[in-house]
């Protein structure tokens, strides 16, 4: 991001703090902002930063699960939030997610995040929502869990369990996905829709081989040559004949399969111009989950960062993402 774009961006932030009543929150208000500034800028603006110590790590002691807590800031209250990354191969040290996780400590969050082994390895496991599961469960809550990428759909499917959904208050997905046969199809053809909204993007053919590879052991021979083959209308054809424990599985992984058990506030938020996972994804959760959900798509976003410099035309989009996290820090 360019200096006169992290310019804009500030303006805008101050511009929004100045027309919100102080009276509904002044701190929440300032310190979403300060956050928001940090995060659209990637990092190149640090008001939260420059206001805020450096939040403690710790690793945290829950049997089979690695989890590192960042304490929050010593003005926060301290509310926990679970951070699920998304395709990361050092997990819960990968760089993006430590510095998500130090951010969000900083405005005030004690924020726990856990390494999902599945997504250490570009895949998807039934075992990986238990990893989130045990997180929830070692603390009473209320927390916020918050799904990144494909880590939306273990931290979704984890929140609706019955054994710890009552410790939910708050469930945001940042560019996640309702079906996993969706996603598998979008990814192996470059084919989205739903409802009206349909189309359709050329992916990078060693791409596609890459992920035929990482999930070689769920495939039988044929359909692993005719998928490496990376022609999407081969790929369709095998989609098509899926067995149907194949499907069973595919639905296990689904959150669309859980939507009305999820507590509390759903977040939706996710790029329209979104390569990785599509926005129609978002649309297909909503639809499952009549109410409370919010669905906040942006412009400014590509995947889960944004991908070129903010304007002034993105006013709206950078207000609808204050809310969320103005929401989020003051609790309702």
């Amino acid at each position: 991001m360019r200096q006169p774009e992290v310019a804009r961006l500030a303006a805008l932030l101050l511009a929004l703090v100045l027309v919100v009543p102080v009276a509904q929150g002044g701190h929440a208000m300032l310190v979403a902002g300060a956050f928001l500034v940090e995060f659209l800028s990637q990092g190149r603006l640090t008001p939260l930063s420059a206001l805020t110590e450096t939040p403690a790590r710790e690793r945290l002691p829950i049997a089979g699960v690695e989890v590192d807590r960042y304490a929050p800031a010593p003005f926060g209250r301290g509310r926990t939030l679970v951070l699920v990354h998304g395709v990361a191969p050092q997990g819960k040290d990968d760089p993006r997610a430590r510095e998500a996780a130090a951010l969000f400590a900083r405005a005030g969050f004690d924020v726990l995040v856990p390494t999902v082994p599945g997504l250490t390895r570009g895949r998807l496991r039934p075992d990986d929502v238990a990893v989130v599961r045990a997180t929830l469960a070692a603390r009473r809550g209320p927390a916020v869990v918050l799904g990144v990428s494909l880590g939306s759909g273990p931290a979704l499917l984890a929140a609706a369990d019955p054994s710890v959904r009552e410790r939910v208050s708050a469930v945001v997905s940042l560019g996640g996905y309702a079906s996993a046969l969706e996603v598998l199809r979008f990814w192996l053809t470059g084919v989205y829709e739903y409802g009206e909204v349909r189309g359709r993007v050329r992916h990078d053919p060693d791409l596609v081989r890459a992920f035929v590879r990482m999930n070689a052991d769920l495939l039988e021979p044929s359909e692993r040559e005719a998928l490496e083959s990376a022609d999407p209308e081969r790929a369709a054809r095998v989609l098509a004949l899926l067995p149907a424990t194949r499907r069973r599985d595919l639905e296990a992984l689904s959150p669309i399969s859980v939507a009305r058990a999820i507590p509390g506030r759903l977040v939706l938020i996710h790029g329209r111009g979104d390569r990785a996972v599509p926005y129609t994804e978002s649309l297909r959760l909503t639809a499952a989950r009549p109410a409370p959900t919010r669905l906040v798509l942006v412009s400014l976003m590509d995947h889960v960062e944004t991908g070129r410099g903010v304007s002034w035309q993105d006013a709206r989009d950078v207000a609808a993402l204050w809310r969320v996290v103005y929401a989020l820090l003051a609790g309702s």
